[in-house]
C-alpha cells in the first residue's frame, strides 16, 4: 500500500478537492515532504562542497591558482589547435580554360557533366576527352586532340571535361583510374573507349573507323582489296533496291560498333555488298547473310540456324573464327606482358616500319602481306594465289568464285617429273663417311609435282632445299659404309618432308692432285660464294666450320627469283614457325634500338627475329631495304636446320681508357681484341647486380701491379650489359678465365672451390701459364718412321671415333625405343583425360544440379523464415497484450478487494442506527449535488470519496 501512495503522492490536489483537504492529506502530504526532504539534501550536499572547497582554497591557495592556471592553458590549447585546422584546409582555386578560346574542342572546365550529355544526345558522332589539368599525359594528349579536332570539327563534335574539379559533376559521377581518358559516342551507342596511342593521326583515323564503321564494297577490284587485307574481314550483303533499310542492317552496323568497342585497334573489318553478282563471289545468296573471309582455313557464313542474330553475337562469332595473318604491337609504353606473351608463342618477326594511318595506300604492308602470305600458303590454295596476283597488280581472269570449292569436283592437277637440281658439297673433316667419300653430288629429285602458272625449274638448288638434303643425307649416311673403293657410290632417299621428293646422293673420292687443282681454282676465281673448302690441312688456326656452307648468290643464279616456290608454304615445312608482327617505328623506335638497330638510321625500318627458347634474335642487316626479296631470304635462313644467320650480340659502347688503367675494360666489340692478343689474359665475368664483384676489385688491381703489362693483361667484362658467343658464357659470378699465350684454345676457368685470393691467383696464373720457348732447332724432314707413329696415331683415333658413333647409334636405338614407349603412355593417357573429361562433364551437370537445387531450398528457407518472423511478431503482440491484460486483471483484483472491505466497513458503521431511520433516509448517492442547507457528509463518505480518488488513480 505504501507504493500505492507513493505513486499517489504525485497529485495531492486532487485529493484535497475530493475530500476537502482533511482525512486524505496524510497520504498525500508525506510524499510531498519526501520530495522536498530529499531536494534539500541535495542542496545541502552542494553547499557543503563549495564550502569545503572555499575552506582548502583558504588553506591552500596554491593549488587553486594550479588549477586556475592549468584550466587556461587547456582553453587556450583547444583554441590554438581549432584555429591552425582552419588555417590548413585551403579552398582549391577555381578552375581555368584547358583549351584556348579559338580551339574547335569545347571545354567544359567546371566539370558541367549535365552539359556534356545534353550536347551528346544532339550530336550524331561526340569525342568526350576527360582530363586533369595537372596530369602530364593530359597535357600532351592537348594537342593531339586539338589537331584533330581542326580536321574533323565539321563532321564530329569535341568536348573537353574537367574532371578533376571537386566541385564538379564529373568528379562526383565518375572515378577514373587514369587520365586522359577518350570516349566517342555514335549517336546512342557508346562509349567506345580509346586505348590507342595518343596521337592526332591516330585519333582521326580512329573516329573516322566510328563514324563510318563499314566499308561499302562495290566492285570486284575492292573486293579483292577487302579480301586481300592483312586484317580478318567480315562482309555483309545486304539489298537496298527493296527498302532503304534492309531487314539486319542496323544489327550489323552494330556489330561493327561493337568490334571497335571490344578492340581499339580495330582488327576486324566489316564490310557491305549490296550487289547481287558481286555477292555470289564469296557464297553469299541471300540478303542479310553475313561472310566471314579466312585465308589458309575454310571461309565461314554466319549460321543464323543456330546462333541469334544479334550484334554481339556477330561480333563474337567473328572474333572467335578469325584467322589473323600479322599484328600490330602498340605497347603503351608503362609496366606490360605484351611482348612477353607474344615472345612465349614460339620465335617472333618483328617489323619496325613507319606507318601513316591515314594514307590511302601502305605499298610496304602490302609487300609484307604478300610474304605472310606466301610463308603460310602450305597447300597452294587457289583463292590465295589470286590475291597474290591481285597484290602484285598482276591481270589475272575473273574467278567465277572467291570462295574455297569442295575438293571433290576439281579435276586433279597434272603431275610431272621434274629434272633435279643438283650442287656438290665437300663433306667436313668430322664426318664419318668423309675418310671413304669426301665429294658428294647431292641431287632433288621431284618425282610429282603441281604444275602451277609460272612454275619455273632451277638448274640449282636453293639455299633451304640442300639444307633439307644434307639433313636426309647425314641420317642415311651409314648406307654408304659397305663399299670402301675408289670408285662412285650412288644412293636414294626420301626427303623428312614430303612423300613425293627423295634425294639422289652420289659420293667419290678425290685425289690430292684433284684437290689442289681445285685449290688453284678457288684462288683464281672471284667469287667466294663457289669456292670449295680445301681438303688439305693447314698449320693456320683459324675459324673452320664444321658445317657445309652452301649460299644462294642471286647474280650467279638470276633465274632462281622469277618465283619463290621454295618460299610457299615454308611455314608447314620447318620446325621454327615464325609469328609475324608489325610495330610503328614512328612511335617505338626505342625497342628498334634495344634490339640492334641503328639509333641514326636514315629511314626507320628494321626487321629482327627473336627465338626466347634459344636465347638469341637475329636481325636484318640495316644497309638493305626492307622488301619482298629480303625479308623472304630472311626468314629462309632462319627457317634451315644449319642456319648461316650470326646471333646478333647487343654489347655496351665501347669504353675507352686511358693508358695508366691497370684493368682492361672489354665490351662485346672488343671482346676479340683483348682476348685474343699475343699476351697472357687473366678475364673476370661480373655484373653490375653481383654482390660478391666488387669485393674482388682490389685482388685484381695488386695482381695488375704485380705481373707485367707487356706480357700479361687482366681485364673483366660487365655480362649484364654485353653478349657474347655460347662457348664464352659462363652459368656463375664472378668467374674467372685464364686464356694463355699462343694456346687460346686451352682456356682455364678457375676452381670454383678455391677462394680467390692474391696468392691463389698467382699460383694458378704460373702454372698454366706458356712455358719458355724452347731453342730453334733446324728444320729436319719428317721420317717414315714418324709418319708411320702419326698414321698409326691417327688410326687410334679413327677407331676410337668409330667405337663412340656405335655408342651413339645404340643409344638412339634405345631413346627410339623409349620414345615408342612414351608414345603408348601418351596415347594412355590421353585416352584417361577424354575419360575424365566427360567425367567432369557429367559432374559440372550434376554440380549445376544440386547448385539449382540449392538456391531453391535457399529461396524455401527465406521464405519459411519470413513466415517465422512474422508468427514470431504476433506472438509477442499477444504476449505483450496478455501481459497487460494480466497486469490490469491484477487491479482490479486489488480494488475489488478494496472495495469489499470499504463496503464491510461502511457495513458495521451503519449497524447501530435504528432501522426506521435507515430506512427513512436513504443513502444519498455519491455524485448527486448537496443543498444549502444539508448536513455535510459523515466520515465514512469522505473515507469513501478518498478511496474512489486512490481507485480512480490506479486506473
Amino acid at each position: 500500500m505504501s507504493e500505492c501512495g507513493g505513486r499517489g503522492g504525485g497529485s495531492s490536489d486532487d485529493a484535497e478537492d475530493e475530500g476537502g483537504g482533511g482525512g486524505g492529506g496524510g497520504p498525500a502530504g508525506s510524499g510531498s515532504l519526501s520530495a522536498a526532504a530529499a531536494g534539500a539534501s541535495s542542496a545541502g550536499r552542494l553547499r557543503r562542497g563549495l564550502r569545503g572547497a572555499s575552506l582548502m582554497a583558504r588553506r591552500r591557495p596554491e593549488l587553486l591558482c594550479g588549477a586556475v592556471a592549468l584550466g587556461c592553458a587547456l582553453l587556450l590549447a583547444l583554441k590554438f589547435t581549432c584555429s591552425r585546422a582552419k588555417d590548413v584546409i585551403i579552398p582549391a582555386k577555381p578552375p581555368v580554360s584547358f583549351f584556348s578560346s579559338r580551339s574547335p574542342v569545347l571545354d567544359l572546365f567546371q566539370g558541367q557533366l549535365d552539359y556534356a550529355e545534353r550536347v551528346r544526345r544532339d550530336s550524331e558522332v561526340v569525342l568526350l576527352f576527360f582530363y586533369a589539368p595537372w596530369c602530364g599525359q593530359s597535357i600532351a594528349a592537348r594537342a593531339e586532340v586539338e589537331q584533330a579536332a581542326r580536321q574533323l570539327s565539321d563532321q564530329v563534335l569535341f568536348v573537353a571535361i574537367n574532371c578533376w574539379w571537386n566541385q564538379g559533376k564529373c568528379r562526383k559521377q565518375k572515378h577514373f583510374f587514369y587520365f586522359p581518358v577518350i570516349y566517342l559516342y555514335h549517336r546512342s551507342f557508346g562509349p567506345i573507349e580509346y586505348k590507342g596511342p595518343v596521337s592526332a593521326v591516330y585519333i582521326e583515323k580512329f573516329v573516322r573507323r566510328v563514324m563510318t564503321p563499314l566499308v561499302y564494297v562495290p566492285s570486284q577490284s575492292e573486293l579483292l582489296d577487302f579480301l586481300s587485307n592483312y586484317e580478318p574481314g567480315v562482309l555483309g550483303y545486304f539489298e537496298f533496291s527493296g527498302s532503304p533499310q534492309p531487314p539486319g542492317y542496323l544489327t550489323f552496323f552494330s556489330s561493327a560498333l561493337h568490334s571497335l568497342k571490344k578492340d581499339y585497334l580495330g582488327t576486324v573489318r566489316f564490310g557491305v555488298i549490296t550487289n547481287k553478282h558481286l555477292a555470289k563471289l564469296v557464297s553469299l545468296v541471300h540478303s542479310g547473310s553475313v561472310y566471314l573471309h579466312r585465308h589458309f582455313n575454310t571461309s565461314l557464313v554466319f549460321p543464323r540456324e543456330v546462333i541469334n542474330y544479334t550484334a554481339e553475337n556477330i561480333y563474337k562469332w567473328a572474333l572467335e573464327n578469325r584467322e589473323t595473318l600479322l599484328r600490330w604491337l602498340r605497347p603503351h609504353g608503362g609496366k606490360s606482358l605484351l611482348l612477353n606473351n607474344e615472345l612465349k608463342k614460339g620465335p617472333a618477326l618483328f617489323l619496325f616500319i613507319p606507318f601513316n594511318p591515314l594514307a590511302e595506300s601502305h605499298p610496304l604492308i602490302d609487300e609484307i602481306t604478300e610474304v605472310a602470305l606466301e610463308y603460310n600458303n602450305c597447300h597452294r590454295d587457289q583463292v590465295v594465289e589470286r590475291l597474290l596476283q591481285h597484290l602484285r597488280r598482276v591481270d589475272a581472269p575473273v574467278f567465277s568464285s572467291l570462295a574455297p570449292e569442295s575438293p571433290v569436283g576439281l579435276p586433279e592437277p597434272p603431275l610431272i617429273a621434274a629434272s633435279p637440281c643438283c650442287n656438290t658439297v665437300v663433306l667436313p673433316q668430322w664426318r664419318s663417311l668423309s675418310r671413304t667419300r669426301n665429294v658428294c653430288e647431292l641431287c632433288v629429285n621431284q618425282t610429282a609435282r603441281v604444275v602451277g602458272p609460272g612454275s619455273i625449274s632451277t638448274p640449282r638448288c636453293s639455299f633451304f632445299e640442300m639444307a633439307a638434303a644434307l639433313d636426309s643425307f647425314y641420317l642415311k649416311e651409314q648406307t654408304f659404309h659397305q663399299v670402301a673403293s675408289g670408285s662412285t657410290e650412288c644412293s636414294n632417299f626420301l626427303s623428312s618432308y614430303s612423300p613425293f621428293r627423295y634425294y639422289t646422293a652420289c659420293c667419290r673420292t678425290v685425289s690430292r692432285a684433284m684437290t689442289g687443282l681445285l685449290g688453284s681454282e678457288r684462288d683464281a676465281s672471284e667469287s667466294p660464294a663457289t669456292a670449295f673448302s680445301s681438303l688439305e690441312e693447314s698449320c693456320e688456326v683459324g675459324p673452320a666450320s664444321s658445317v657445309p656452307h652452301i649460299e644462294e648468290n642471286r647474280d650467279l643464279f638470276p633465274e632462281a627469283d622469277v618465283r619463290s616456290t621454295d618460299f610457299t608454304g615454308l611455314s608447314c615445312r620447318t620446325n621454327k614457325t615464325l609469328n609475324i608482327y608489325l610495330l610503328d617505328s614512328n612511335l617505338f623506335w626505342l625497342y628498334a634500338e634495344r634490339l640492334g638497330a641503328p639509333s641514326a638510321a636514315r629511314v626507320k625500318e628494321f626487321a629482327t627475329i627473336v627465338d626466347v627458347k634459344e636465347e638469341s634474335h637475329y636481325i636484318l642487316d640495316p644497309k638493305q631495304a626492307l622488301m619482298k626479296l629480303t625479308l623472304e631470304s630472311f626468314i629462309q635462313n632462319f627457317s634451315v636446320l644449319h642456319s648461316p644467320l650470326k646471333r646478333h650480340l647487343i654489347g655496351s659502347g665501347s669504353a675507352q681508357f686511358p693508358s695508366q688503367h691497370l684493368i682492361t675494360e672489354v665490351t662485346t666489340d672488343t671482346f676479340w681484341e683483348v682476348v685474343l692478343q699475343k699476351q697472357d689474359v687473366l678475364l673476370l665475368y661480373y655484373a653490375q647486380w653481383c654482390g660478391f664483384c666488387p669485393a674482388l676489385n682490389h685482388v685484381f688491381i695488386q695482381l695488375a701491379r704485380l705481373l707485367p703489362a707487356d706480357t700479361f693483361t687482366v681485364a673483366r667484362i660487365d655480362v649484364s650489359q654485353n653478349d657474347l658467343p655460347w662457348e664464352f658464357m659462363v652459368d656463375r659470378l664472378p668467374t674467372v678465365l685464364f686464356f694463355p699465350c699462343k694456346r687460346k684454345d686451352l682456356s682455364v676457368k678457375y676452381p670454383e672451390d678455391l677462394p680467390i685470393t692474391l696468392p691463389d691467383l698467382l699460383r694458378f696464373v704460373l702454372r698454366h701459364s706458356d712455358p719458355a720457348p724452347a731453342p730453334p732447332s733446324s728444320a729436319t724432314p719428317p721420317t717414315g718412321e714418324c709418319l708411320q707413329s702419326e698414321a698409326v696415331l691417327q688410326q687410334g683415333h679413327i677407331s676410337h671415333l668409330e667405337r663412340e658413333i656405335r655408342k651413339l647409334r645404340a643409344e638412339i636405338s634405345a631413346l627410339q625405343r623409349a620414345q615408342g614407349q612414351v608414345e603408348a603412355r601418351l596415347s594412355s593417357a590421353r585416352r584417361d583425360e577424354h575419360r575424365l573429361l566427360r567425367q567432369k562433364q557429367t559432374l559440372e551437370r550434376q554440380h549445376g544440379l544440386l547448385q539449382l537445387h540449392s538456391e531453391q531450398l535457399q529461396a524455401l528457407y527465406e521464405q519459411k523464415t519470413q513466415e517465422l518472423e512474422e508468427v514470431a511478431r504476433k506472438l509477442q503482440e499477444l504476449a505483450d497484450a496478455s501481459e497487460s491484460l494480466l497486469t490490469e486483471n491484477t487491479w482490479l483484483k486489488i480494488l475489488v478487494a478494496t472495495m469489499e472491505r470499504k463496503l464491510e466497513g461502511k457495513d458495521r458503521a451503519e449497524s447501530p442506527t435504528p432501522p426506521e431511520e435507515a430506512r427513512a433516509v436513504p443513502p444519498e448517492p455519491p455524485g448527486a449535488p448537496r443543498l444549502p442547507g444539508s448536513t455535510p457528509p459523515s466520515n465514512g463518505s469522505a473515507t469513501l470519496a478518498s478511496d474512489r480518488s486512490n481507485e480512480n488513480r490506479t486506473d
